[in-house]
């Protein structure tokens, strides 16, 4: 890996490491979007709020997010049970009612693709409102964020910085499918995630249907699971980030969420286990506990029939549910190649409601 001038402080901001190589991105359009660490600001535990879903407010048939007399809107269903894609249609100009409708149709499809968009060209404070909308704004506690703007949790792979593949290297696959900090007590609901630079090819993002992945389990399985609660921790990601010099920006906390969701806005029930953060089900023994998540973590994974593969292009934009979807970067280019480009992007993500499982099943902490 490149180090030169890579996570140097920043001259204009010695709180400020950088997390790249500037001599690397001389002319690089969104240049002032490149990865950097806040070194000091340090943030308190996150308080409970009120939480009401967008989507209860919208229209079930989405009459003004996609009316059926248009000729310029495009929509495209990905797979028959998640994956919805849209030509025609600017996120930077929707109103609150065609919001809502997005906010229920992205609870519905799990994810929904946006094509040709001039989102990454706003600016922050406009792609910051937009976010906020549907819920408070998440700050990432370990990692790379935007200048000036830390609420944007920084996507960046290339020569000057291959951490986020450190994970991987050790692995026979870079797939690791996970719901954004699923640890927090209130964890996210929406998150909108922009490429700023994409490469010619590779560089998809998976998604899987947790709806789906649960109505496939049989009966007697489902009545169990229904029952019980497992343990998300940001502790391990905290630990790790300190291991390689990262700066721990909050305390890192668990939470015992049920491991079966109800979405407020559907009412769907979804699993809410994923491999990245879920740690143990409360109430096993270790034996049982590490064989009946090995088996969610293996049918999420390999779940290709309710799994929907998505390439970039220039102007897309995804925005998905944590709460009815894993999702998974697939790291399949070369970094060192510079034809095959760069893949540089930033995530909005936004907390949602305390989950609640059946018969009113509540997260504790």
């Amino acid at each position: 890996m490149s180090t030169t001038r890579t996570e140097t402080q920043a001259e204009a901001n010695p709180r400020l490491t950088l997390a790249f190589n500037d001599e690397v991105h001389q002319g690089y359009k969104y240049a002032d979007y490149l990865p950097v660490y806040d070194n000091e600001t340090k943030f308190p535990p996150l308080k409970p709020f009120e939480f009401a879903d967008r989507g209860l407010a919208a229209d079930k048939s989405k009459p003004n997010l996609l009316p059926k007399d248009s000729d310029s809107i495009r929509v495209t269903r990905l797979t028959p049970s998640i994956g919805t894609e849209i030509r025609g249609l600017q996120l930077s100009e929707l109103d609150d009612t065609q919001k809502n409708e997005l906010a229920l149709l992205i609870a519905e499809r799990g994810v929904v693709v946006f094509r040709d968009q001039d989102f990454k060209d706003v600016g922050p404070q406009k792609q910051k409102a937009f976010g906020s909308y549907f819920g408070p704004l998440h700050i990432h506690p370990v990692g790379a964020h935007v200048k000036d703007n830390i609420e944007f949790h920084n996507i960046y792979l290339g020569p000057d910085n291959e951490y986020r593949l450190r994970s991987a290297s050790t692995r026979l696959s870079t797939i690791g499918y996970h719901s954004d900090v699923s640890y927090e007590h209130q964890p996210p609901g929406i998150t909108i995630l922009t490429l700023l630079s994409v490469p010619a090819t590779g560089g998809d993002t998976g998604w899987v249907s947790q709806v789906s992945a649960y109505e496939r389990l049989s009966d007697p399985i489902k009545k169990l699971l229904e029952g019980l609660r497992a343990e998300h921790s940001g502790h391990p990601q905290a630990q790790g980030a300190e291991r390689d010099g990262k700066f721990v920006r909050r305390a890192p906390v668990y939470s015992e969420h049920p491991i079966v969701r109800i979405h407020p806005a559907t009412g769907k029930k979804a699993l809410f286990v994923n491999r990245g953060f879920t740690k143990r089900i409360i109430g096993l023994k270790t034996e049982e506990s590490d064989a009946l998540l090995q088996l969610l973590f293996n049918h999420i994974a390999q779940g290709q029939d309710f799994q929907v593969r998505v390439k970039w292009e220039e102007g897309t934009v995804a925005l998905w549910d944590n709460r009815v979807t894993a999702h998974t970067a697939i790291s399949d280019y070369d970094v060192h190649n510079p034809q095959e480009g760069l893949r540089h992007g930033f995530r909005i993500t936004t907390l949602a409601d305390k989950p609640t499982g059946v018969e009113g099943l509540q997260s504790v902490w």
